[in-house]
């Protein structure tokens, strides 16, 4: 049995501010989904990775206009197109360089909005931008066989729907109404002794932890200790559609892009005899690697984690015509890695397939290849990075985790489910080979790679993401809130 805390007045002010503010976050988030409605006429694109700015630019006006912040200096946009922006107790006494830094992550992209099958499959009513417009045309039935979980209807009205609700514009506004919560705190101590730096990040759709990654190579390796993070919250969505919302997670698996291209011969279609299609071979290397799949060979499997995976996941067929045998067939697997997998192995399992080498063996050449990700940011920086993103974990005896546990007890009144995400998350841009943290930051080394302690938070259910109907329940945002306002004072206390 969880023993019951002893409540302080940090807790009891910051619960109440939470709750007090929930309809605060309802407005930001509907307006923060809404906004490219304004612009997709001129950009289709708008919202999406690399295309975020109307969004963005709206956010730092809120975080201003809120008292998100002191001063209006400590909003910024990085040089990657980050929003950016830190609050902090100057008048504390404590030296800024011992000083623990949270840094709290969500991104600010989303998927397509698919807006015209929004309404088609949902019969009107609800609209990816609009959110719920006309609940007499809303297909009800639909939505329940869609989604992984919805309340009862009873209760839809604390539903905020639209593109990117569960996934992940509500944890950006998490954080923005915590660091609001966490001025407002500081005669309680809430930001004694800590930085909390925030970000909203871009380009994480498309290229998983590419926020993170810039920091890595542009800003971190010469920065003082209080640029540094020692724990970072990520506020992607941690409910479950059957074991229930706002789970604190400590992990994920890493993936990968792995690329296969395949270079035939083009003939015309009446003489194949005269040609190698890339098609066909191609075809049989995916079917074989779906069956190893399917057989568990080649993949590995953690207690925490859960097992590796792959699937076919794109493709391209470059060809005269489709009367004529191809030239080119190129097309991706999604490679989820689990603990102690390598990704240079990964490759070379699919380079291994039999149907590989039979399709060399006939004439075609066969490239398999971690693809790089190389599209500019909205500010107009690549990264170039090859697209491979490694899992982490957080032991559960980590001071980031028993900090975790005591906040959110603080704040729930009651015990967390501690467990790990199955989708991706910007945490996999922190794995480095190559940076070496002050060791007061404690960060943790697995393997080849280090990484700041990492754990999330954040309201909306992984199943309903990327959904059409996509929605996240209200009633979660004062916990999440709560929880990251708590946590750097919990954080400080378990050192």
């Amino acid at each position: 049995m969880t023993a019951i805390l002893e409540r302080t007045v940090l807790d009891e002010k910051i619960t109440r501010l939470a709750e007090e503010y929930r309809p605060l976050a309802v407005s930001i988030l509907k307006e923060a989904i809404r906004i490219p409605a304004d612009s997709i006429d001129e950009d289709p694109r708008c919202g999406l990775s690399n295309h975020e700015l109307p969004r963005l630019e709206y956010l730092k006006r809120t975080v201003v206009a809120i008292g998100a912040v002191e001063r209006p200096e400590d909003v910024w946009f990085d040089g990657f197109g980050n929003l950016c922006w830190v609050v902090q107790d100057r008048n504390d006494g404590i030296d800024a360089q011992t000083k623990s830094v949270i840094m709290l992550d969500g991104h600010t992209d989303t998927v397509n909005a698919l807006r015209s099958r929004w309404h088609e499959a949902i019969g009107g009513g609800i609209d990816p931008y609009l959110g719920w417009t006309d609940g007499s045309k809303v297909d009800r039935e639909f939505l329940r066989r869609e989604l992984g979980y919805l309340p009862p209807e009873s209760e839809w009205e604390h539903l905020v729907w639209g593109r990117g609700s569960a996934d992940q514009l509500a944890g950006v506004v998490m954080q923005i109404v915590a660091t609001k919560v966490l001025l407002e705190t500081r005669a309680e101590g809430s930001l004694k002794g800590v930085i909390v730096r925030a970000y909203g990040t871009v380009a994480e759709e498309d290229n998983d932890g590419g926020g993170p990654m810039y920091l890595l190579r542009e800003e971190l390796p010469n920065a003082a200790p209080d640029r540094v993070p020692d724990v970072v919250i990520l506020t992607e969505g941690t409910g479950c559609a059957k074991l229930g919302p706002l789970g604190i997670y400590r992990g994920q698996r890493g993936r990968m892009q792995i690329e296969v291209e395949v270079t035939g011969k083009s003939c015309h279609g009446s003489m194949p005899w005269e040609g190698r299609n890339p098609l066909e071979f191609g075809a049989a290397i995916i079917v074989e690697a779906a069956q190893r799949y399917r057989d568990g060979d080649g993949f590995e499997r953690d207690a925490f984690l859960g097992p590796g995976t792959r699937t076919a996941s794109w493709a391209n067929l470059s060809t005269p015509s489709d009367c004529a045998v191809p030239e080119r067939f190129t097309f991706r697997f999604d490679r989820r890695l689990t603990a102690g997998e390598d990704p240079d192995a990964a490759l070379d399992d699919v380079r291994s397939l039999a149907s590989v080498n039979n399709a060399i063996a006939n004439g075609l050449q066969v490239d398999v290849r971690a693809p790089l990700y190389n599209e500019p940011t909205w500010k107009g920086y690549r990264l170039n990075n090859p697209q491979i993103y490694p899992g982490w974990v957080t032991p559960e005896n980590h001071p980031a985790v028993t900090a975790a546990v005591d906040a959110y007890q603080r704040v729930a009144h009651r015990a967390p489910r501690v467990a790990r995400w199955i989708f991706s998350t910007d945490g996999v841009g922190f794995p480095t080979r190559t940076y070496n943290p002050p060791p007061s930051k404690r960060w943790i080394t697995d393997g080849a790679f280090r990484y700041p302690a990492m754990l999330g938070i954040g309201p909306g259910i992984e199943q309903n993401t990327h959904k059409i109907g996509e929605c996240v329940d209200s009633r979660e945002f004062p916990l999440v809130i709560a929880f990251l306002a708590r946590f750097p004072t919990s954080y400080r206390e378990a050192l």
